[in-house]
């Protein structure tokens, strides 16, 4: 991505002294934990230094943690190593890395990334590929096209900073459109629940794979 170099410069400090995970992250691996077991296989697409992937680590098989920072990276595995965790392991890259293969995975996360990518349907493609039959998405995602009073100057100034490198590239759009680019990934959505408390609005949506009218990726 072209924001790889903002990401790095900000991986050192991303991990605040003493900060534990946040709400958010607790409701999420609650809710992934439903649908994990032992024998489960997850993905951490977007896993920054890896809390969320350490923590799921504990009650399944493996878990794969991706990032597109290699700092990121880097310190998710030192933080692997140091907690002595042997079922994490961590990549450098997206989840078009082809050590991932099609039905493999049975929990695939996206937190906090779907708006930064490019082409967010061949992403969401993949990810449906690489789950198993009735496999679970798990995505969060800020939707800064939810409230219009509130969008328009937010997207300028975001296009304004992406164009500087402060801020990477963020797509724009809302719960009823992400909802449904998820859908026509081959998905149901099985729970759609906003996050307010904030100026932008989050949305976490969790799905299931269609087997009754699968991608076409």
């Amino acid at each position: 991505m072209k924001s790889e170099r903002m990401w790095d410069r900000m991986a050192a400090n991303w991990d605040k002294p003493g900060a534990g995970l946040s709400e958010n992250d607790t409701r999420i691996i609650e809710k992934a934990r439903k649908y994990l077991n032992l024998g489960s296989i997850v993905v951490d697409y977007g896993c920054a230094t890896g809390s969320i992937t350490l923590e799921l680590a504990k009650t399944v098989k493996e878990v794969h943690g991706v990032d597109f920072s290699e700092k990121m990276i880097a310190i998710a595995t030192r933080k692997a190593g140091e907690s002595k965790v042997k079922n994490a392991f961590f990549t450098h890259g997206t989840i078009f890395n082809e050590k991932f293969k099609n039905e493999s995975i049975d929990v695939l996360l996206a937190l906090k990334i779907l708006p930064l990518l490019e082409d967010l349907p061949q992403v969401l493609n993949r990810i449906n590929s690489l789950l198993k039959p009735g496999g679970v998405f798990i995505s969060l995602s800020h939707c800064l096209g939810e409230n219009k009073l509130i969008s328009l100057p937010v997207n300028a100034g975001v296009f304004l900073l992406s164009k500087t490198g402060i801020l990477p590239n963020v797509n724009s759009f809302s719960v009823s459109k992400l909802t449904d680019a998820i859908i026509l990934a081959g998905f149901q959505a099985t729970e759609v629940t906003t996050i307010s408390g904030s100026m932008l609005r989050k949305v976490l949506i969790t799905a299931k794979k269609d087997t009754r009218n699968p991608s076409a990726a």
